[in-house]
């Protein structure tokens, strides 16, 4: 998987929309449309293989609409131009990094520290709830 070929794809195809963004920023906020929300078909995005582009797609369903197409919205900087590089970025990570295979978990076994400091921890809770109960005459 190339990610200059996903965010080439993106940068070429997506559908950028503009709108005014909340926070700080005075006046500039209310005059000025530096929100930008990102907006994709999954399937035009190139450079996935069909397997990348089943894990990403199943990865990617909660931001997924009814059309198919992938959102994303930034407002983070006060310069539309930033967050319109940031949004198409972000979106091209989403999409590299929801393609990948996890890597498989090797099951390895507690050190002797780990296991130590379990059971005297354990230890101490059977004493605390020994010196509870009531003591024998």
């Amino acid at each position: 998987m190339n990610i200059q070929a996903v965010h080439d794809s993106i940068s070429r195809l997506a559908s950028l929309e503009f709108s005014r963004s909340g926070g700080p920023g005075g006046q500039n906020v209310n005059k000025v449309e530096t929100k930008v929300r990102v907006r994709i078909a999954f399937t035009a995005i190139e450079g996935l293989s069909a397997a990348e582009r089943f894990r990403a797609a199943e990865q990617l369903s909660s931001r997924m609409d009814s059309e198919g197409c992938v959102y994303v919205a930034v407002d983070e900087e006060r310069s539309q131009e930033a967050n319109r590089r940031i949004a198409l970025a972000r979106l091209a990570e989403l999409v590299v990094k929801a393609g990948r295979v996890p890597k498989k978990r090797i099951a390895t076994k507690p050190g002797r520290a780990a296991r130590e400091a379990r059971l005297s921890s354990k230890k101490k809770q059977a004493e605390k709830k020994t010196g509870r109960s009531r003591p024998e005459y």
